[in-house]
């Protein structure tokens, strides 16, 4: 037994070194202090002859938001019916889209184009995470609250990510990346769903990680006192009820958030494809997600033995 629980320490002390407790980011992750939705953004001259900038860029900030354990997406739909912007695949049925407008739009087919700077939107996901998009940050709250009243298993603590879009027609090359921001010759509601559907589940992936984080923590207060004492004096309710929690986890991540399920959209078309993998590579979602499982695999070692003495 000695050497089961040297084994575990040096897990801990791995997990310790290679993962802070503290939520993971990538490193573009910084929060855009943004006054207006949309702004014309004068890009630098690239050939650098001083000629005035000719292909002007609009900015559109978006902000990703995980507030709830489920939202119920009829209730949503029902309210805001005229809102809904029709699915344009059948791999749609956890989320829905929603475009509020300052005048009335004829056309609502996937792939319509969208001038950003006339159009806000927000996409809402089942397991629990909206994304919003060209609404600002005095606007939030009530567009939040169309989401709050169909949630359930509402956070506390909030968790939000920032992120931008700039859409600049004259671009050469449909997708071009930044540091916190992806450049885009066009963006229509399904380059919406795309973004939205990475950032959702990026914001969504980060509740969890530190949801096991904190099972870790208290899986290795456990095995420290086991180490002083020589004794394991949890009672089987509360075993269970963590060993419960901990593959609860690990199942809404890969079933709920769908975390490795491809976009049908980005299927159909390379355009979408390539921004698809481009953010799930710059969110490093893969590698966030193995950090994650390497955590759940240490709490399922120490749970072991404790189990099969009962």
């Amino acid at each position: 037994m000695g050497g089961r629980w040297r084994t575990l320490s040096l897990i801990y002390n791995r997990i310790n070194t290679s993962s802070s407790s503290k939520p993971h980011f990538p490193s573009f992750y910084r929060s855009l202090s943004l006054a207006a939705a949309t702004s014309e953004i004068p890009d630098p001259d690239p050939i650098g002859f001083g000629a005035p900038e000719l292909d002007p860029c609009v900015k559109i900030p978006v902000k990703a938001y995980f507030l709830s354990t489920s939202i119920n997406l009829k209730g949503i739909q029902a309210d805001n019916h005229r809102n809904v912007v029709p699915p344009s695949s059948r791999s749609s049925s956890n989320y829905v889209a929603l475009r509020f407008c300052d005048f009335n739009l004829d056309s609502n087919g996937h792939g319509f184009h969208v001038k950003a700077s006339n159009s806000r939107y927000m996409v809402v996901y089942q397991y629990g995470s909206a994304v919003l998009f060209n609404i600002e940050d005095h606007e939030v709250e009530s567009y939040l609250e169309l989401v709050k009243k169909h949630a359930s298993g509402l956070l506390q603590d909030m968790r939000k990510d920032d992120y931008a879009i700039k859409e600049k027609p004259l671009q050469v090359e449909d997708m071009q990346g930044g540091p916190d921001y992806i450049v885009l010759k066009s963006l229509d509601t399904d380059g919406i769903r795309i973004i939205g559907s990475v950032l959702g589940q990026s914001i969504a992936l980060d509740y969890f990680v530190s949801q096991v984080d904190g099972l870790v923590e208290e899986f290795a207060g456990i095995n420290r006192g086991m180490e002083k004492t020589g004794t394991f004096t949890m009672d089987k309710k509360k075993l269970l009820q963590l060993v419960g929690k901990a593959n609860s986890n690990l199942a809404d991540v890969i079933l709920k958030v769908g975390l490795f399920e491809r976009s049908e959209i980005a299927w159909r078309d390379a355009k979408y494809a390539q921004i698809y993998e481009y953010l799930r590579e710059e969110y490093e979602v893969a590698q966030r997600f193995g950090n994650l499982d390497f955590k759940l695999k240490f709490v399922e070692v120490f749970e072991l033995e404790p189990l099969h003495k009962y």
